[in-house]
């Protein structure tokens, strides 16, 4: 499929930009608050409107500071810092990764020297990128007519809004869908043609994830340091692997939510998400020394929630002291912190001497031809028959679910579609179940399978 296209929300801190992201995404994701500066992560979002689907990407509020002797003084208050580098860090990677910005200003303050500021960082980074003005807490006829004045910010596009009354914020997409359309973007949901390998490399910092693509490369293509943090961008490199194209994706390490600091290391999380969503399997480096740790199930959940595939890599395995039964208990901890993980496989590697790097292309290739397998639906509602044999459907009261037969509907990932006599009734242990049975007769090793149901021609089954 197409990418989705990226809008960002840019802003001076506490002009409602948290609010408006939660307008536009349909749930209140992000946190909002009156104290400047609350958004501190970054989040991000899914909004559909007019026909097209787009990602939102909602960020922490821009403070500029000038130093003393220039047009307008601002002294840093006690205990702050000065966000200059980061503001502009902030501003260049929405400028090259946003397809729309969005400037969220306040109409009851009107045109302040920050929002000028931020005005002539985004025309020195986004010049070919559409910048909309979304004039916030217009919130009454005084406010709305205010709001015009922001025309003087020098953009053609200025919305009105209240995104707390949700006033203005559907002529405002309007002007996202149009200026969306103005771009090269495919915005069709027609099937992408270019179906090769792609293989993004995540985990946390200092991991080894530029020693294992540079290996996977034999020459030194990205910067390796034992400083975390090195690599801000997801960088594609492509390769030729047993006379087919593979596309190999490194990124920025993902530290846990409260490390991520503001400005440029924010982004640098937004183009691994990025990553994720476009590739098909994804590496996840886990350190041997250090173990699976927290962050890692977070990383690994994101893979899953993206419906990608996933294989495990332990590198610095050449670090860990060993003996017979090493890498099999290794094993049965793994299992045990990715439980939630769909069969993936583990491999035991050191980025640094080359151990079993062969198997890691090797390894992902065939997970990848996992998420093309197809099931016939006679095979598929064979494994359903035996299913409802070992372990009859639920009852809730009454009412017992009711399985009538299904078929695999997609790939890439597998969807599974169920018809039942009542949506209701399928328990999400039974769901489990299922699932269960489907692997233990083709694994669908490391990739996730969607289970649908839906009743019978539309209809409950009374």
């Amino acid at each position: 499929m197409p990418r989705k296209p990226l809008v960002a929300l840019v802003g001076r801190p506490n002009v409602g930009k948290s609010t408006l992201f939660n307008r536009l995404v349909g749930e209140r994701l992000a946190v909002i608050d009156s104290i400047p500066g609350t958004t501190r992560d970054r989040i991000q979002g899914e909004s559909f409107w007019n026909g097209v689907t787009f990602n939102i990407i909602d960020t922490g509020g821009i403070e500029v500071y000038q130093p003393k002797g220039t047009r307008d003084v601002r002294p840093l208050a006690e205990g702050s810092i000065d966000f200059v580098p980061q503001i502009e860090g902030q501003a260049l990677i929405a400028a090259e990764d946003a397809d729309v910005i969005i400037l969220v200003v306040d109409s009851e303050q009107g045109i302040t020297a920050a929002d000028q500021d931020i005005v002539n960082v985004l025309r020195r980074h986004a010049q070919s990128k559409p910048i909309l003005i979304a004039a916030n807490k217009a919130d009454n006829p005084q406010r709305n007519n205010d709001a015009f004045e922001f025309y003087g910010l020098g953009f053609e596009r200025v919305y009105p809004i209240s995104a707390f009354h949700n006033l203005g914020v559907g002529d405002m997409l309007d002007g996202i869908v149009e200026a969306l359309q103005e771009t090269e973007l495919d915005l069709s949901d027609e099937e992408d043609e270019d179906d090769h390998l792609k293989i993004a490399i995540v985990g946390r910092p200092n991991v080894g994830k530029s020693s294992l693509i540079n290996h996977l490369l034999g020459e030194e293509r990205t910067i390796v340091s034992p400083l975390a943090g090195t690599t801000r961008d997801a960088i594609d490199t492509e390769i030729q692997w047993h006379n087919m194209p593979v596309t190999l994706i490194d990124t920025a390490g993902i530290r846990r939510r409260g490390k991520i600091e503001p400005g440029v290391e924010k982004y640098s999380v937004l183009r691994t998400m990025k990553a994720i969503e476009r590739c098909d399997v994804a590496l996840l480096l886990v350190d041997a020394v250090d173990g699976v740790t927290e962050q890692d199930q977070h990383i690994a959940g994101y893979i899953l929630e993206a419906n990608k595939s996933v294989v495990v890599v332990v590198n610095k395995w050449d670090l860990v002291e060993k003996d017979s039964h090493t890498m099999t208990q290794y094993l049965d901890m793994m299992r045990e912190k990715f439980n939630f993980l769909p069969n993936a496989p583990a491999i035991f590697i050191s980025a640094l001497t080359g151990q079993r790097i062969h198997q890691v292309l090797e390894t992902a290739n065939r997970i990848w031809e996992t998420r093309s397998f197809r099931i016939s639906t006679s095979e598929l509602n064979r494994i359903l028959r035996d299913a409802l044999q070992k372990h009859p459907p639920p009852q809730k009261g009454t009412r017992q679910l009711k399985i009538y037969f299904a078929s695999q509907v997609a790939v890439d990932p597998p969807v599974f579609l169920f018809h039942v006599n009542d949506t209701r009734l399928v328990h999400f242990t039974y769901k489990r179940f299922l699932e269960n049975q489907i692997r233990a007769v083709y694994s669908f090793e490391g990739t996730p399978i969607i289970l649908s149901f839906r009743p019978r021609d539309g209809m409950l089954d009374k």
